[in-house]
Order: structure tokens, then C-alpha cells, then sequence
């Protein structure tokens, strides 16, 4: 079985992309947030692959009727996002693994059946964003036998490079579409809505 995780924080004002409330103040942010998150759930939501939305706080995955319909419901747990992003690797049953983040206006279900297709041949594949991170990271994992996420610098330029250069050499990396996640007022000037 495939699995796609979807991560998410639950959609309330004050409390997602601070980033991007900066530029545009609390309640836009809540609404770009809130409307891309249903719109990327929407898109992705595919029969090819058992859906999971891996929520924070933790305590939201009780809360069913914020978040979009058809999803499996999991917590992130504690620690930084890499640590959120390997628990998915480390719990969910058998099978390819793709995660990817909601912020990502463009993605749509034609690049996570790439990415599923790319983990055919290689061992990680990653979506590559145009800040040096990336939107997107898959893994076998028969079994994962390393923590790829462990010391990135996370929301740099860096993220990408980092996760790579923890990957054991001999690994197999593949890389589908550069996309563009929406950080800031920057981001969405730039077309990525």
C-alpha cells in the first residue's frame, strides 16, 4: 500500500504561517492557510494511495470537523519538523511514503503518482522548492534505517542540501517538479497562488 501524509497545522487565526501574517496580517494568513489546505486535500485525495493528514497541535486530530473530509487523522507529536516528518516513516504500515506540506498551491495528484513512480527506481525522491527546501520527500523504507531529517536547517535555503548529505552513500535519490510553497507576501506576488 501507498501512503501519501499530508502535513498540516489546524487552521486558526494567530496560529499559522507567521511568516506570511507578517506581510499580510493574521486573518489573511488564516485564509490562504485555510483555503489551501482544503484546496491541496481535495486535489490529492486519490484512490492509488491511503490519505493521511498528520495534524498540530495534537490535540486537533479530536476536532474532525476543522479539517478536510476522506483523511486519516494522525498527530505530528513533539520535537521540530523533521522529527514530525519521520514519525509518519517510522509508524505507518508497509509500504512507499510520500509527505508533502499544505502550502503548496500548485501540487496536484499528477506529482505525488511521480513521486510514487520515481521511489520505483530510487530509494528517497524529493520535490525540490525554489527556496532551497523542498515541498516534497518520499522513501521506501524497507526498513529506513536513518534519520535523513536529523541537523537540517530547517526553512533555509539549506533544507534540501542538508537532508541529502545525511543520506547514506549508495542510497538511490530522485527528484520529481520544482515547485514553490507560499512562505511569505513575497511568494505569493510571485504567482505561486
Amino acid at each position: 500500500m501507498r501512503h501519501l501524509v499530508l502535513m498540516a497545522k489546524a487552521p486558526r487565526i494567530g496560529r499559522v504561517k507567521s511568516r506570511l501574517a507578517k506581510d499580510i496580517g493574521q486573518v489573511g494568513a488564516w485564509a490562504f492557510q485555510r483555503r489551501t489546505l482544503f484546496d491541496v486535500a481535495r486535489k490529492l485525495k486519490d484512490d492509488r494511495w491511503r490519505c493521511w493528514l498528520s495534524v498540530t497541535p495534537d490535540r486537533s486530530r479530536f476536532e474532525p470537523r476543522m479539517w478536510p473530509k476522506g483523511w486519516t487523522l494522525i498527530s505530528q507529536g513533539d520535537g521540530d519538523l523533521g522529527d514530525r516528518m519521520l514519525r509518519p516513516w517510522l509508524d505507518l504500515p508497509p509500504g512507499p511514503v510520500v509527505i508533502v506540506g499544505s502550502d503548496i498551491p500548485d501540487i496536484t495528484a499528477t506529482h505525488i503518482a511521480a513521486a510514487f513512480e520515481a521511489l520505483g527506481e530510487n530509494d528517497l525522491v524529493f520535490g525540490p522548492a525554489t527556496d532551497g527546501g523542498y515541498w516534497l520527500v518520499g522513501a521506501k523504507r524497507r526498513p529506513c534505517p536513518i534519520n535523513p531529517f536529523a541537523g537540517v536547517r530547517w526553512s533555509s535555503e539549506h533544507a534540501l542540501n542538508d537532508t541529502i548529505a545525511n543520506v547514506p552513500v549508495g542510497a538511490k535519490i530522485g527528484f520529481i517538479e520544482t515547485l514553490s510553497d507560499v512562505d511569505d507576501e513575497a511568494d505569493l506576488k510571485r504567482g505561486a497562488l
